[in-house]
């Protein structure tokens, strides 16, 4: 259980509430061009390729998928072409939850205001709100910011909004590089990882670990 009633549950969406399709998107765009030998590596080095692309400053999502993409190609010496990225991009608003994560949700908004901090753009972010099929107080994204988690900007842009402090919120997430690291050293007491199995566990950062939404609203006695 945990001893805390928090003024807002905060949540990350792609990876945490909406099933994040990138990987698998990849390997079907790209399979013509990755050798299946190197598929898995050049996977794994696209995703820490778009966490470097949104370390400075704010730039539109399109273009971290744009030159994400096309920085990982040329680390592998292989060709970039922009239509694969694109498919990516239009993509990402198409994407639904995870089954377990509309009821959770909504078990969860009889008694808290629910928010949403993604890294998602503002003409993306509605489309996939709306297929969580649940009420929330505020969705904030890193165009809002103008910056993009885990930078300190994209939190405090949420606390400012929120009048909150960093001791007042829950935060959900599936990624400990993105959201979990950050919010302990911002000051974010309670955190919970939803495991989906992107990213390694840092236990070290005091939060509580499940596999499934549907998890928490018992650790909050509902």
């Amino acid at each position: 259980m945990i001893d805390f009633e928090p003024k807002y549950i905060t949540f990350d969406m792609h990876g945490t509430l909406i099933r994040w399709h990138i990987a698998s998107m990849t390997r079907d765009l790209l399979a013509d061009v990755v050798p299946a030998d190197q598929m898995d590596d050049f996977v794994e080095s696209f995703k820490w390729q778009r966490l470097d692309e949104i370390l400075g400053p704010w730039k539109p999502f399109p273009d971290v998928i744009h030159d994400s993409l096309r920085k990982t190609l040329e680390r592998f010496n292989l060709p970039y072409r922009r239509d694969d990225s694109q498919a990516i991009v239009d993509a990402v608003p198409t994407w639904g939850p995870y089954p377990e994560v509309p009821e959770a949700l909504q078990r969860l908004a009889t008694r808290y205001p629910l928010v949403i901090l993604t890294n998602a753009a503002d003409d993306q972010v509605m489309r996939n709100v709306e297929k969580l099929e649940a009420p929330f107080h505020a969705v904030f994204t890193a165009e809002q910011a103008q910056a993009y988690k885990p930078r300190y900007q994209a939190f405090e842009y949420m606390f400012n909004q929120l009048g909150c402090r960093p001791q007042d919120v829950l935060h959900v997430s599936g990624s400990p590089r993105h959201d979990l690291m950050v919010a302990t050293d911002l000051g974010i007491k309670h955190k919970v990882f939803v495991n989906r199995g992107y990213e390694l566990g840092t236990p070290g950062y005091g939060y509580y670990e499940v596999n499934l939404l549907s998890q928490v609203p018992p650790l909050l006695g509902l």
